[in-house]
């Protein structure tokens, strides 16, 4: 989990993979001729693995990879069907044996990945000058309404008074939970729905999902002390995946091929958009630990690059490892360079909602002598003030809780710091962007985003990129919302 504590103390959870038990059945002979290829990871662990491990199984199709599965001896858990991969359970000596099997192209490991902070972060961003003054396709005020985003994280209090419509009732329209993150799964239903009303945000990294969600879509509210709260998208509905307190890769691609198959009505097909409207954009802040090289092979990078041509942006924490430029700590996903993915580095306003302040020393840089692995964008991170609870664990390592703004809410907003606090502001402002211009590709949404960032000056030297100019620490710079909005037609 990308997210810090105030005084930079680290409030990551490390997740580690815990390998169950399954039936042990003798593997089925591999056929003769070339054997698909291993991830890196699962190349380090099948040399010393002793105990069953979780795969995905890539193929040619869905069908031809759970076909080549079972021949293996491996035991499916889930399908993830318009990418054509498979996450299975088995012994070292199955998943050998699955590589050899007709219609077999990649075999990924399972690996372990975490969640990655005073000011909300969107005077900075200009998202809110963009609320208060700009118009949407909709003839609304432009704040993410006619949208829906999806946050894959720790989960949501739905009863949070940062997530309830003008109607009083909450805009969390779709809460669910990924029971696969920790392996435990049956069948292959990963994806179960929980009701609105129930908190999922309960466990070991509580408080984590539920302040990210705040970030990119929490209402505009005036606290006890007076001071004043909100989102980048306040009108936009959410849609709440829960990972629980275990993070793997078989979890998070759960969800994202959820969003995937479920997108364009993700409360079903009879629910109608006026209700409960096409996601648009998701949020990912997560990943693992010191970052490292983007795999174009991996499940996630098939799932994230369909979205992209279903018109999803996928949005990424960029990590919090710091760095100098002599090595890339970037978050492998967000290097991904389709179009409509785009990974975010952690700003720093100063608490006073400047735009030429600083990189956040924690915000995860790129190699400089590569390009390919530079995030996209930059968008406030450090020291953010948005929706939590005290009894949740994140939360309460916040060291500035505020009251309001009911007089039961105590302690129900904190501070936190990280690139997961950077990344949902982007996510709220890419709903913006929709709203301004729902006919936009992600393609789109990314380049308007680029072109139009606010060069602070902070940092390593903008260096041409293509048609834009860039930097290993921030990217193309601050992001501008009102800038990129009246480009794509808002008024």
């Amino acid at each position: 989990m990308f997210g810090r504590s105030l005084r930079g103390r680290r409030a990551f959870v490390a997740l580690t993979a815990a390998l169950v038990a399954v039936p042990l059945t003798v593997a089925a002979q591999a056929s003769a001729g070339p054997l698909a290829p291993l991830s890196a990871s699962l190349t380090a662990l099948l040399g010393s693995a002793t105990q069953p491990m979780t795969v995905l199984v890539h193929g040619t199709s869905a069908a031809a990879a759970d076909t080549a599965a079972r021949q293996a001896g491996l035991t499916p858990v889930t399908t993830f069907r318009k990418v054509g991969v498979v996450a299975a359970r088995g012994t070292a000596q199955q998943v050998q044996a699955v590589r050899g099997q007709s219609g077999v192209t990649y075999v990924e490991g399972n690996d372990p990945v975490r969640l990655f902070a005073s000011s909300p972060g969107t005077t900075a961003t200009r998202s809110l000058q963009a609320q208060q003054t700009l118009t949407g396709a909709n003839g609304r005020k432009l704040d993410g309404s006619g949208v829906s985003v999806a946050i894959i994280d720790s989960g949501v209090d739905p009863t949070h008074p940062a997530f309830k419509g003008d109607d009083g009732t909450t805009r969390v329209v779709r809460n669910l939970k990924s029971v696969c993150a920790d392996e435990a799964g049956t069948g292959t239903n990963c994806i179960l729905d929980v009701p609105t009303s129930v908190d999922t945000d309960l466990l070991a990294v509580g408080g984590h999902g539920t302040h990210v969600t705040g970030i990119a879509a929490g209402k505009r509210l005036t606290l006890s002390d007076g001071t004043a709260v909100g989102g980048s998208a306040p009108g936009a509905k959410i849609v709440s995946i829960s990972t629980g307190a275990v993070i793997l890769i078989v979890g998070a691609d759960a969800a994202l091929n959820w969003v995937l198959e479920n997108h364009r009505a993700p409360c079903g097909a009879g629910v109608p958009a006026s209700t409960c409207p096409p996601i648009k954009a998701i949020n990912n802040s997560y990943g693992p630990s010191g970052g490292g090289a983007f795999d174009p092979n991996s499940a996630t990078a098939k799932i994230q690059r369909q979205l992209a041509a279903e018109g999803v942006v996928t949005v990424w924490a960029n990590g919090n490892d710091g760095g100098d430029g002599s090595a890339n700590v970037s978050n492998p996903p967000g290097q991904d360079p389709t179009p409509g993915i785009l990974s975010v580095a952690s700003y720093n306003d100063l608490a006073t909602g400047t735009r030429d302040g600083a990189v956040s020393s924690f915000s995860s840089r790129g190699l400089a002598a590569n390009s390919a692995t530079w995030p996209d964008i930059s968008a406030p991170g450090e020291n953010i003030l948005s929706a939590c609870r005290l009894y949740l664990p994140i939360c309460a390592t916040g060291l500035a809780p505020k009251n309001g703004p009911g007089l039961l809410d105590l302690g129900s907003y904190n501070v936190i710091s990280g690139t997961s606090m950077a990344a949902p502001q982007i996510t709220g402002i890419v709903a913006q962007l929709f709203q301004a211009k729902p006919s936009a590709t992600p393609a789109e949404i990314e380049d308007v985003l680029k072109r139009t960032a606010y060069k602070f000056t902070n940092g390593a030297a903008y260096a041409p990129v293509g048609p834009y100019t860039s930097s290993f620490d921030k990217g193309t710079g601050l992001v501008d919302v009102v800038a990129a909005a009246l480009e794509l037609g808002a008024h």
